[in-house]
C-alpha cells in the first residue's frame, strides 16, 4: 500500500510572503512586519529602537563656529565689545544704499521745508562728531511723511525720520537723541552682524537637523522645536536688545559731542513710551529693551555724558 503523503498547507499569497505559522489548530499566514514591528508596545513585542544621535554633524558646527569666530571678529568702536562680522564694508554700504533708495521710491518724501532743513542740519552735526568712527559714510538725511514715530540709518549713512516723530521729539535736543541713536547703529555694524547671527542660527540648525535625522519623528520635532525657542530667545533676541542698548550709548555720547542736551535722552523715551499704542510685550520677548530700561541705562550714564560735553568746549546748560 503506498504511503499517503501529508497534506501541505497551502501556500497564501501575499506582499511580502510570509511562511505561514500555526493559529488556533489551523495554519495561517504570517503578518508583514509592521512599522512597528520589533519595537516594545507593537502588536509584535520586542524592544524599540530608537536611532541613535550622530556626532559628526555636531563635531562639524562646532570646528566651523570655532573658526569663523576666530576669523571674523571686530571691535565695536566707543565700547569695544567683540563683534561677529562677515560683510566687507562696500559690501554693507551698497546693500544700505539699495534698500534706501528702494525705501525712498515706494514713500513719500519731503522735498523741502523747515522740518527737513532741521533734519538735515542735526544730521550733519551729528555725522561731524561721528568722523572718528566713520569709515567712511556719505551721508544723507530725508524726512518722510508717515504717522509712525521712528526714525532709521541704514550703512554708508543714508538716514531718514519719519514727520511722525517731530511731535515726540518736540525740540531739536528730542530729535537728536533718535538720531544720534540711529546713527550709532550704522556706525557699529549692527545691521551686519545680525546677518552673521543668523547665518550662524542657520547652519547650526541644519546641522542638528542631521544629527537627529535617525530618530523618530516625534523626538526630532521636540528636538528641533525646543533648539528654535533657545536659538530666538536665548541668543537672537537678547543680542538684539544688547544692539539697542549700545546704540543708546554711542548716541549719547554724539549728542554730548555735538553740543547737544543729553538730558533730553530718558525725556524722550519717556515721551516715546507715553505715545505707544497698546501693551508693549514683555522684554524678554522683545527685540527691544522696554522704555523703562531704557530710561533707567540713560540716567545712569548721563554723569559720563555731561562729562564728554562740557570737555567737547560747548556752552553751559
Amino acid at each position: 500500500m503506498p504511503r499517503r503523503r501529508r497534506s501541505q498547507p497551502r501556500r497564501t499569497i501575499g506582499f511580502p510572503y510570509r511562511r505561514p505559522f500555526r493559529k488556533r489548530g489551523r495554519l495561517e499566514p504570517r503578518p508583514a512586519p509592521g512599522p512597528y514591528a520589533g519595537q516594545r508596545g507593537s502588536p509584535f513585542g520586542g524592544v524599540r529602537r530608537r536611532g541613535r544621535l550622530r556626532l559628526w554633524p555636531i563635531l562639524l558646527f562646532a570646528g566651523f563656529l570655532a573658526w569663523y569666530w576666530l576669523s571674523h571678529r571686530e571691535e565695536v568702536p566707543l565700547t569695544g565689545r567683540t563683534q561677529l562680522v562677515d560683510l566687507t564694508r562696500e559690501q554693507e554700504m551698497a546693500l544700505g544704499l539699495q534698500s534706501y533708495q528702494e525705501i525712498l521710491a515706494k514713500s513719500r518724501v519731503v522735498h523741502s521745508g523747515a522740518e527737513l532743513e532741521v533734519v538735515r542740519a542735526i544730521g550733519r552735526r551729528l555725522a561731524a562728531v561721528a568722523a572718528a568712527e566713520d569709515p567712511g559714510f556719505e551721508w544723507e538725511f530725508n524726512l518722510i511723511d508717515a504717522p509712525q514715530a521712528n526714525a532709521f540709518a541704514l550703512p554708508g549713512g543714508k538716514t531718514a525720520v519719519f514727520t511722525g516723530l517731530l511731535p515726540v521729539a518736540r525740540s531739536d535736543d528730542g530729535l537728536a537723541v533718535v538720531m544720534g541713536h540711529e546713527i550709532a547703529h550704522a556706525i557699529a555694524r549692527h545691521g551686519a552682524e545680525r546677518i552673521a547671527h543668523q547665518k550662524l542660527a542657520r547652519y547650526g540648525t541644519l546641522a542638528v537637523g542631521v544629527a537627529v535625522g535617525e530618530m523618530d519623528l516625534q523626538t526630532q520635532r521636540m528636538l528641533m522645536g525646543a533648539l528654535g525657542v533657545g536659538t530666538q530667545f536665548g541668543v537672537l533676541l537678547p543680542f538684539s536688545r544688547r544692539h539697542e542698548s549700545e546704540a543708546d550709548w554711542i548716541g549719547l555720547l554724539y549728542l554730548a559731542r555735538a553740543c547737544f542736551d543729553p538730558r533730553e535722552a530718558p525725556r524722550l523715551w519717556e515721551r516715546m513710551g507715553q505715545a505707544g499704542t497698546g501693551r508693549a510685550p514683555a522684554e524678554l520677548l522683545s527685540t527691544h529693551p522696554s522704555h523703562e530700561t531704557r530710561v533707567r541705562q540713560l540716567e545712569e550714564w548721563m554723569p559720563k555724558a555731561l562729562e564728554i560735553r562740557a570737555a567737547s568746549g560747548c556752552e553751559p546748560l
